[in-house]
């Protein structure tokens, strides 16, 4: 039981993972950011293709 306790006190897996999932947070942060940008760009796109189908359908 001692050795498993030194062993875990060695280790610095958990401080590796821990910064992982900090980068990886950020990262995922950024994409729904730029998506909600990409979003906006294209409902406005589709807005205006909409209106110049119905108003040349009149």
């Amino acid at each position: 039981m001692l050795e498993l306790i030194r062993r875990i006190q060695k280790c610095d897996q958990g401080a590796t993972a821990v910064e992982y999932g900090l980068i990886v947070s950020l990262i995922v942060i950024a994409m729904i950011a730029s998506l909600g940008n990409v979003a906006n760009g294209t409902q406005g796109m589709w807005n205006s293709v909409s209106n110049k189908v119905l108003s040349s359908s009149k």
